[in-house]
């Protein structure tokens, strides 16, 4: 179905309930200052200072230095690149907001989806009420048992996670529901509980014989289940399918039970598996949550970090090789999050590689509380990844572990911390030699420098880059001010190559232009007929920046030239773009070759040779960009040409 021309009460009544700090704080970490909240922008590269307010009294966020705001429908429009009409529908089946319709077919068919989606909320909390029944009946017995010896699960426990069983036959939940209690058959399989045979027709029972566990969302309605087989039948734990109501990427096991007390302690747990959940809360740890079969994701993350004052999340993976591997998958999802200090982030491994259920089988809730309390930063314990299981005496293992080491302190954005990691890895390799390790702080300190330097620095910069610069960022702001069919594939191309605008005056455009486009959330391109335009918006800021427009006011003019390249515009896009970069390149060439010159080869060889390599792989990018930059024969046929 198309998207629907939506009334105009619809979308004022989403504006009314789209809270802006529930919608960003899904995709931005946000740290409470004063009455509003502050976190990284995500529309630009913050990574050292945070730049992006939100403000819940005005409804409404701000970036100081990219110039990027609105109200909660333009963020969403922005970070998904999706129209008005889409993110206000989602906005109205999120907050439960009525949907009227400019056009009567349409609004019945956003009826017939709503009222779906009760009748499968419906149909999935009837089917966890049959599973509760079934655990309790002769053919649940060995469920029970199960629960109650094996698991030491109290009745209290059973009842609270609303586990149940389901029976062995290949229909006999289809018979309950579609037979006794007349759901339509195609509706009970869009809930994830039955499956067509491959031949013959009809449906099956998806869980057969295997205990149910129910998973919730944070209203505590049962959105999908997980199965854990009784005997040896493959595999051991069978969720529900992607459904309507049910996405096991953004969905924690436990945190409709657990984020009050997430709140309370100020402290996130993140584990395996259902039963290191539901042990944790039985133990009256119960800030405890698990990812559902897949690797902990950004999103998930961010979930937990809206209800933690300090954002201090631990993840309590098993300690074995399968373990050591979904730790190190959960902390590249959160990385970034990580370096910019966004969550405090620790790891916890318990001795022995026991799981929490097994621990807490044989120890007091006190013994594990002291570990938690004891778990290292996600950095240290990276550290010791890549240290522990290397042989530093031998010269290969060494510099595999000291790379392993400068790719995760290079991403460090703060210089103290920074330091102080450097000289806790020389000390740890250099293994008490005080003169190597010396030697070794030195080199890891270079290495980390140039693995940090991007080329932004104007330190090596040459008057022929700056006129270079001048042009190209000259061409593109002209090709945006006055081709707007062009905008979406500038804005594309400046994000695929990292590209800013260096000039203080272009960068200074640049941010009028982001704001204006901030203000009018419904025409962020000024692309339509009935769009403001974008030229006399900025005009009128002349009054406002006299000095600053004064230096870009040329660029407000339709020349000849400007008129050539529009009618070229994708070839002078892909040069532009291309001289771009090739000042980045050349910078980051020049600061890698200068420390190839004053490294000691004698004392430091890898280094001299690692610096070698980054000079040579300047080279070759440069020769790329240059044959980007280059107009053929081929490229005029292509492009429209206007004579003279």
């Amino acid at each position: 179905m198309n998207v629907p021309r939506l009334h105009p009460d619809t979308i004022e009544a989403v504006k009314e309930r789209a809270d802006i700090y529930d919608v960003v704080s899904e995709h931005v970490v946000l740290k409470k200052q004063g009455k509003d909240f502050v976190g990284f922008c995500p529309f630009h590269d913050d990574k050292r200072n945070p730049s992006f307010s939100v403000s819940p009294s005005k409804q409404f966020y701000y970036c100081f230095s990219c110039g990027a705001g609105g109200n909660a429908i333009k963020f969403l429009m922005e970070i998904g690149k999706r129209n008005f009409s889409e993110v206000v529908l989602d906005l109205a089946k999120k907050y439960q907001v009525p949907v009227k319709t400019l056009d009567v077919e349409q609004r019945q068919e956003l009826q017939r989806q709503l009222s779906v989606r009760e009748q499968l909320y419906e149909i999935l909390a009837l089917t966890a009420k049959f599973y509760e029944y079934a655990l309790r009946q002769p053919t649940g017995q060995t469920a029970l048992n199960y629960l109650i010896q094996q698991r030491q699960l109290s009745e209290e426990t059973i009842q609270q996670f609303q586990l149940g069983y389901a029976p062995g036959g290949w229909e006999t939940l289809y018979g309950y529901l579609v037979e006794q209690k007349k759901y339509p058959v195609a509706l009970v399989e869009q809930a994830g509980l039955l499956v067509p045979r491959k031949e013959g027709g009809g449906f099956y029972d998806r869980f057969r014989d295997r205990l149910m566990i129910p998973i919730l969302d944070l209203q505590g309605r049962v959105i999908g289940f997980g199965g854990r087989s009784l005997g040896d039948e493959q595999p051991k734990y069978l969720n529900s399918p992607e459904t309507e109501l049910f996405d096991k990427g953004k969905t924690l096991y436990g945190l409709d039970k657990a984020r009050a007390a997430i709140a309370k302690t100020d402290q996130a747990i993140v584990v395996e598996g259902y039963f290191d959940v539901i042990a944790l809360h039985a133990a009256g740890i119960t800030s405890a949550v698990a990812s559902l079969g897949t690797a902990l994701g950004s999103h998930q993350v961010r979930q937990l970090l809206r209800y933690t004052e300090s954002k201090r999340v631990v993840f309590n993976f098993d300690a074995d090789r399968a373990g050591v591997q979904a730790t190190e998958r959960a902390i590249g999802e959160v990385a970034n999050l990580a370096y910019q200090g966004d969550v405090q982030l620790r790891i916890l491994n318990i001795p022995d590689g026991k799981d929490p259920d097994e621990f807490l089988k044989h120890h007091a809730t006190a013994d594990y509380e002291r570990l938690l309390d004891n778990a290292p930063l996600w950095i240290d314990w990276q550290i010791q990844q890549a240290i522990h299981p290397r042989n530093l005496q031998q010269p290969d293992q060494m510099q595999a572990a000291t790379e392993e080491l400068v790719k995760l302190l290079g991403n460090l954005p703060n210089p103290t911390l920074r330091t102080y990691y450097i000289q806790k890895c020389s000390e740890l390799l250099g293994q008490g030699n005080t003169r190597l390790v010396r030697q070794i702080e030195e080199n890891l300190r270079l290495q980390v420098k140039g693995q940090r330097w991007h080329g932004r620095s104007a330190k090596w910069q040459t008057p022929g880059d700056r006129s270079l610069l001048e042009e190209a960022e000259s061409q593109l702001l002209q090709l945006y001010l006055h081709a707007p069919q062009h905008r979406s594939t500038i804005v594309e191309v400046l994000e695929e190559r990292d590209l800013e605008f260096s000039q203080s005056h272009h960068r200074f455009l640049w941010r009028q232009i982001l704001e204006i486009q901030a203000a009018n959330p419904t025409a962020s391109e000024f692309v339509a007929p009935d769009a403001p335009d974008l030229l006399t918006l900025l005009r009128d800021r002349c009054t406002e920046f006299p000095t600053e427009m004064t230096q870009v006011y040329r660029l407000f003019e339709l020349d000849e030239k400007t008129t050539t390249d529009i009618q070229r515009a994708e070839l002078v896009i892909r040069t532009a773009a291309a001289a771009m970069e090739r000042v980045m390149c050349e910078k980051r060439r020049r600061h890698f070759l200068d420390l190839w010159k004053n490294t000691d080869f004698v004392t430091s060889p890898d280094l001299g040779q690692y610096y070698q390599q980054k000079v040579y792989a300047e080279d070759q990018r440069i020769r790329e960009l240059d044959r980007q930059r280059q107009v053929n024969f081929s490229d005029l046929v292509l492009s429209p040409w206007v004579g003279e």
